[in-house]
């Protein structure tokens, strides 16, 4: 694969994530828990195709070889995927993925913590940069009554963290097998919850559609294309190809529903993208100094 194909795969993994919350917005009635079982629902056949199709039918082998690690990862899945529907739902489609873009950060202090992962100097300071960021979305959304909304969102961003941790401690290089995993125990983990506290597991019609087009088209259709597309492009460089996402998902609701955003979210979301973006630079500059070292 050349690497113009692999950007274009990537920016179109970005397009489709991005209408994630225009799609959370048109739906009426599903709660939460609903919503993460037919999302779930909706990933798991895509997921188990694209697995079979680059395995030679197998799909089970695949999915038995990531082991405990696969299962750890698919919990923090859990965590991610459920945060990110909650959030969505409860505060601003801008807000939410503002604070979903602060796992990268989360991901360099647990790595450090439990795998002994060094943290480079710069990513110190981009943390620090970004915990401002996020200041001052959470005052802003703590102002608003959103906070329940803004502390789901990083806990979406700490759930993805989770998973990426427990893919760098196995040493997986395949994380489709995993994320089936996420998508199989997040839709019992949705029915589960969903028929404790009492939402209805079977909405209308419409709300379906919406959630299982989301999960098998938006979320696993964007990691089909993302996954295929990092094959040929550094890390650094996937990170700031992703943050189209970022900038596109709150245009789409606003050019679409009106959905406006106030001025803390924005200068916070400001920040946290300068303090992703010093950092993939950073990185993406390592690795271009590191032949020349060899």
């Amino acid at each position: 694969m050349k690497y113009g194909t692999g950007v274009a795969l990537v920016l179109m993994a970005g397009v489709l994530w991005s209408v994630q919350g225009l799609l959370i917005r048109q739906i009426d009635v599903a709660g939460t828990w609903t919503v993460l079982f037919w999302r779930s629902l909706g990933m798991i056949p895509v997921l188990l195709t694209f697995i079979a199709a680059r395995s030679g039918g197998r799909v089970i082998g695949p999915i038995r070889s990531v082991g405990m690690v696969g299962v750890l990862g698919g919990l923090g899945l859990v965590l991610a995927f459920s945060g990110a529907i909650y959030a969505l739902q409860a505060t601003t489609v801008a807000m939410a993925v503002f604070l979903f873009s602060a796992s990268p950060f989360f991901s360099a202090v647990l790595g450090r913590v439990f795998l002994g992962e060094s943290v480079r100097g710069t990513t110190w300071g981009a943390i620090a940069l970004a915990v401002v960021g996020i200041g001052l979305m959470v005052r802003e959304g703590f102002a608003l009554g959103a906070m329940a909304g803004n502390i789901a969102a990083l806990i979406s961003a700490l759930g993805f963290s989770l998973f990426t941790l427990a893919l760098r401690w196995g040493k997986l290089a395949d994380m489709i097998p995993a994320v089936a995993l996420g998508g199989m125990f997040s839709m019992v983990a949705g029915a589960a919850i969903a028929l404790a506290t009492g939402q209805m597991l079977v909405p209308p019609v419409s709300d379906i559609l919406y959630a299982v087009g989301m999960g098998a088209i938006s979320l696993v259709g964007g990691m089909v294309l993302y996954t295929l597309g990092s094959r040929v492009i550094p890390a650094a460089e996937l990170t700031l190809f992703s943050l189209i996402e970022v900038m596109l998902a709150p245009i789409w609701v606003w050019l679409l529903m009106g959905e406006t955003t106030g001025a803390g979210t924005l200068w916070g979301g400001a920040v946290l993208m300068v303090a992703v973006m010093i950092n993939a630079l950073s990185g993406l500059r390592l690795r271009r100094m590191m032949p020349a070292q060899v």
